[in-house]
Order: structure tokens, then C-alpha cells, then sequence
């Protein structure tokens, strides 16, 4: 949060994230959901690699996933339900 905060007041209209909840405590995890989505909100651009997959893809407006530095699956937020199935199986959870 401080790391955010940080780059924040610097003017930046976009926000690289990697891994932001990796390590935290679920309560920590959900209020970084509740940020990262007003920063959204306030027109904020957010570039979000995460391995968590619940929390990334309640954020995401699109979603990539990467194997082998290849994209290997695209979705739109709309598509990401209905294909979770697959994306689960996709990323072995």
C-alpha cells in the first residue's frame, strides 16, 4: 500500500502491479481489491501480474495468460466467468 501510495503522488496515470498479493493476509488482500478497483474507477490504467487467479480475475478487464512467455489463452472480463473451467485447468488449480 505504502509502494502504491508512493508512486501515486508522483502524477503516474498507470500502475504496474507484480504480485501485489502475494504473501498477505487474506483482510490485506481484499482491501488491495477494494483499492486497486477505485483506482480503476478514478481512470487509473493498471497492469496486473498476479498467480492468484481468484483475485486477479475479479479486477481484470482482460486477462492473459502466460506460458513460457507466450500468451497462450485472452479474454475479455465478460468471457473469464464462463470460461473458468478451462483457465482453471489452464493454470493447474
Amino acid at each position: 500500500m505504502l509502494a502504491m501510495a508512493r508512486i501515486l503522488r508522483t502524477g503516474a496515470n498507470i500502475l504496474f502491479l507484480d504480485e501485489v498479493s502475494e504473501g498477505l493476509a487474506p483482510v490485506i488482500v481484499e482491501k488491495l481489491a477494494e483499492v486497486i478497483t477505485a483506482l480503476k474507477q478514478r481512470g487509473f490504467t493498471i497492469l496486473l501480474v498476479e498467480q492468484n487467479f481468484e483475485f486477479a480475475s475479479e479486477l481484470a478487464d482482460r486477462l492473459y495468460v502466460i506460458e513460457h512467455g507466450q500468451v497462450v489463452k485472452h479474454l475479455s472480463a465478460s468471457e473469464i466467468l464462463p470460461n473458468q473451467e478451462e483457465l482453471k485447468k489452464l493454470l493447474g488449480i
